[in-house]
């Protein structure tokens, strides 16, 4: 009696689904269209589910570039005072500032009042780049960079624009692009994340989000290598417990893992941790070895200024993301900061310059002299520029306010247009006037010299394909070589 219940209940169960697979099949509305590509995708992935999720991918188009170093100065750098010179603002020094109509005393009225750079530019390279003489250094790297002035973000609020210069979005929980690089490209050494981040001791403002995988799985989220201390928390076994005791202990619990994934398909968390368990395993040997920066020899110790104020901690930085690129980390991402300078801007932006001169001219003579730069593009950047005002504070405390409309981004490398300038501002530094493009056009033109194409690097979410530049953009062809 009981069998020729469940043999019923299982007739009707069987009916059920093969009417639902018919009244699926008739639905095909765009939904459904984009429910059976994700199908698809998941068998494309399924049949490879034995590869890493960071093996090695082959891009879109020939890459210029196989791996990516972001110089993050959080803050928002003034463009004005390290490398568009103003003149203008020598003359217009003190004026209040309006937008139009008729220009007086700051000092009298109280209100918001241009401000001259108190830094000398100079000419440099044979490209006669415009640079601050505070970059003493820098100066002698300009002809291996692309100055690019006419970038323009949304957002005049740090988390905001840091997000958006990230993530392409605004409000944060979308992928860094470092995340979208490493699902695009993976990374060359499956021992170390394909994603690294050197933050400052203090996170920048918006915190991890600036480096998270968003709605990408989980393998793709950036790894921050702390500063002091042991660079990840928990990596080393506890004492006593040996390597093949470790990786008795891993299997063990893969075993137990797999079959719980394999019984809650829908659990995508569960394959990116034990992945992770596997990653960190791997990692304990390269790791170390890799963070050991003794072996490099004095010369160059000294030439990153390591060892030595108030240049070791960013020179550090600037070592490791060379050697890390150099083992095949596909994508490495370093703070420093903060350079919100509203006011004491001669001292403020002088101290930060002096901290990140010598390590950032260091890694692009260390990359070009092991034949790294071509392969390797170098970005740098912050979250927005600065205005050329500000109002009083103490009458000569002089700083600058945020500014969405104007900075200067520098690349070089990767196959950009060494010794170039491209763009300009207005005669203030108040506004891009020329090849002037939002900041999404500049995530595409990375991701081009990367090798990869905005439009067709996607995931599906949220009921749509998204993207890096969320709704398309372009390169900046002026930018590339």
């Amino acid at each position: 009696m009981m069998e020729s219940g469940r043999s019923n209940l299982e007739t009707v169960a069987s009916a059920t689904l093969r009417r639902r697979e018919f009244l699926y099949g008739l639905g095909a509305s765009v939904g459904a269209l984009a429910f059976q590509a994700m199908l698809q995708a998941d068998e494309a992935e399924s049949s490879s589910t034995k590869r890493p999720p960071l093996s090695g991918k082959s891009g879109h188009f020939p890459a210029k570039a196989k791996n990516c170093i972001f110089l993050m100065m959080e803050g928002g750098p003034s463009h004005i005072d390290t490398f568009d010179p103003k003149p203008k603002l020598k003359q217009l020094h003190l004026q209040e500032f309006v937008r139009n109509g008729e220009m007086k005393s700051a000092m009298e009225s109280g209100k918001r009042y241009f401000v001259e750079s108190p830094f000398h530019f100079q000419k440099a390279g044979q490209s006669g780049a415009d640079i601050s003489k505070n970059f003493e250094q820098l100066a002698e790297c300009v002809d291996d960079i692309c100055f690019y002035r006419g970038c323009q973000v949304d957002s005049v609020n740090h988390p905001t624009a840091m997000y958006q210069m990230n993530t392409g979005n605004r409000f944060g929980g979308d992928p860094a692009i470092g995340s979208w690089t490493t699902y695009g490209l993976g990374s060359a050494n499956q021992n170390l994340p394909g994603f690294v981040v050197l933050p400052e001791v203090s996170y920048p403002q918006g915190g991890a989000s600036n480096w998270s995988n968003g709605f990408l799985p989980a393998h793709y989220q950036g790894t921050p290598l702390r500063s002091r201390g042991a660079p990840i928390l928990d990596l080393s076994p506890m004492k006593g417990v040996g390597r093949k005791h470790q990786r008795a202990n891993l299997n063990l619990l893969e075993f137990l893992n797999t079959e719980h994934n394999d019984r809650h398909p829908q659990h995508v968390e569960l394959s990116a941790r034990m992945e992770a368990y596997e990653l960190a395993f791997r990692m304990q040997m390269e790791v170390p070895g890799l963070l050991d920066l003794d072996n490099e020899g004095a010369v160059t110790l000294e030439s990153y200024g390591i060892g030595r104020e108030p240049t070791n901690a960013f020179g550090r930085k600037c070592l490791l993301a060379r050697r890390l690129v150099e083992q095949g980390v596909r994508f490495v991402q370093l703070y420093a900061g903060t350079w919100d300078s509203h006011d004491y801007i001669e001292r403020a932006h002088g101290n930060l310059i002096r901290q990140v001169d010598r390590p950032i001219a260091a890694l692009l003579k260390d990359l070009k002299q092991r034949d790294l730069l071509e392969s390797t593009l170098v970005v740098c950047c912050g979250e927005f520029g600065r205005s050329p005002d500000n109002g009083v504070r103490g009458g000569t405390a002089y700083g600058r306010d945020h500014n969405p409309h104007a900075m200067t981004i520098w690349l070089a490398g990767g196959g950009v247009k060494a010794g170039h300038t491209i763009g300009a501002t207005d005669e203030t530094g108040a506004e891009a006037v020329e090849c002037v493009h939002h900041v999404r056009d500049l995530h595409v033109t990375i991701l081009r010299l990367l090798g990869l194409d905005d439009n067709k690097l996607t995931y599906f979410h949220g009921g749509r394909y998204k993207q890096l530049s969320q709704f398309g953009g372009q390169a900046i062809e002026e930018l590339l070589a």
